[in-house]
């Protein structure tokens, strides 16, 4: 499939690769972004306009959006190559499958976790958040959305192929982000209490390295039992 390559190199071919052909599927792309603005505008029209109790629930709202957002891009992760094939090549290529799989992941991230954390901050704005809460809202997410992709990306690996795929991965991957969702609703909160939000990011960015750390190497594990 390709010659042998140093493993940024292979990195930034697979993150090339997939960013291309997201482009050329925009509906998908859309479809993430449209359903998460959808859901966190439709909280403050449902809820009233009482702004003490909006600036309350802005923290959980947004991040349980994103949570939900992210799930819907889940099933296009790997799909698209095992169909075509492509899975297979790379399973057999004299390449990293784990660098491989971080690539896949990264992309995916960049079409469907990065556009959240750039629109976060305009809607919490719905919600009356001061200009810090956003801020933090806004780094929070930019931690934690990655780490919502790398678990997804185990539970996809895991129900490739298998009929209601997308079922078992929001069952697999949904518990396994709640702590994402505790420490990311947890340092706006912190913000709003007047208390120290620096250790909420701190496990967040520890969540982050952990995970990019052992996710490739699972989900490559996952991959090859999945294409047995």
């Amino acid at each position: 499939m390709m010659g042998k390559l140093s493993s940024s190199g292979l990195l930034a071919l697979v993150v090339r690769r997939d960013l291309v052909l997201a482009m050329r599927r925009r509906a998908d792309v859309l479809t993430t972004l449209v359903f998460f603005v959808m859901v966190v505008s439709l909280f403050p029209l449902g809820v009233g306009p009482e702004p003490e109790m909006l600036r309350k629930m802005a923290p959980g709202v947004v991040w349980v959006a994103a949570l939900l957002a992210s799930m819907l891009s889940l099933g296009r992760l790997f799909s698209a190559d095992y169909l075509d094939g492509t899975l297979e090549q790379m399973l057999i290529a004299p390449q990293s499958l784990p660098v491989l799989v971080l690539g896949k992941i990264l992309a995916h991230w960049m079409v469907s976790g990065l556009p959240l954390v750039l629109m976060a901050p305009v809607l919490g704005l719905q919600f009356g958040l001061p200009a810090q809460q956003l801020g933090v809202l806004a780094l929070a997410l930019l931690l934690g959305t990655p780490v919502l992709s790398m678990i997804g990306a185990v539970g996809a690996a895991l129900t490739l192929g298998l009929r209601g795929g997308g079922v078992l991965v929001s069952l697999l991957v949904l518990p396994l982000c709640i702590p994402v969702l505790i420490f990311g609703a947890g340092a706006v909160e912190a913000v709003a209490g007047g208390m120290n939000y620096a250790s909420h990011l701190q496990l967040l960015a520890a969540v982050l390295v952990a995970a990019a750390v052992s996710t490739p190497w699972v989900t490559a594990q996952a991959l090859r039992i999945s294409m047995e």
